[in-house]
């Protein structure tokens, strides 16, 4: 009888297979190179994880999961924003962090992710939909704090996060940060008068 996997060493592997898909992209993802890259083998990395697809799918699961404990932390530093004016210097710090020179190195992946989500739902489609689900489901838990209604809450967090996820990515194609952030604060100029309504009219 085969022995199962060792739970420490598969968490290893996705450690080194999270930081080698970072600085290496998913196109042109082979096998072989990484597990040499990796000090391992082919064999050994379809022992642990069975699949190519679904050792990627878990390396990018495990990855997506540090920008939202980076926000998590950011909630208990600054405290659940009880209004307003304390949700958009929520999401001012948000940017500032997010679109700092250590996460932009990451940026590109989240492309990557992206494209290939929609050429190949049915490998990444289900990482691109947690990632987006979990960044919804938190953001629209903060609103709700602010009493709108769950429907009214939802739409401002999948507005406020698609958005914010759209400026952090165009960027990557010019460079251009300062007029992002530029852009970024004008969104939340437009955002903020309607969070202060609580549940529409």
């Amino acid at each position: 009888m085969p022995r199962p996997p060792e739970p420490a060493k598969r968490r290893d592997l996705l450690e080194s297979i999270r930081s080698y898909v970072i600085h290496n992209g998913l196109a042109d993802l082979s096998l072989r190179p990484m597990a040499r890259a990796l000090g391992t083998s082919d064999r050994m990395l379809l022992y642990y994880f069975g699949t190519k697809e679904r050792m990627v799918a878990e390396a990018l699961a495990l990855y997506e999961a540090r920008p939202l404990l980076r926000v998590r932390g950011l909630l208990d530093t600054m405290g659940t924003p009880r209004d307003a004016a304390a949700l958009r210097r929520f999401a001012e710090e948000i940017w500032r962090q997010f679109s700092g020179p250590d996460m932009r190195a990451t940026l590109p992946l989240y492309l990557e992710v992206m494209s290939a989500s929609v050429l190949h739902p049915e490998r990444y489609g289900p990482v691109m939909r947690d990632l987006l689900g979990e960044w919804t489901g938190l953001v629209t838990s903060l609103f709700r704090g602010l009493g709108m209604t769950e429907p009214h809450a939802r739409t401002e967090a999948t507005l406020l996060v698609d958005a914010m996820f759209g400026l952090l990515t165009a960027p990557l194609a010019d460079g251009d940060w300062d007029r992002a952030g530029a852009a970024c604060h004008a969104l939340l100029d437009r955002l903020e008068p309607g969070w202060r309504v609580g549940d529409p009219v």
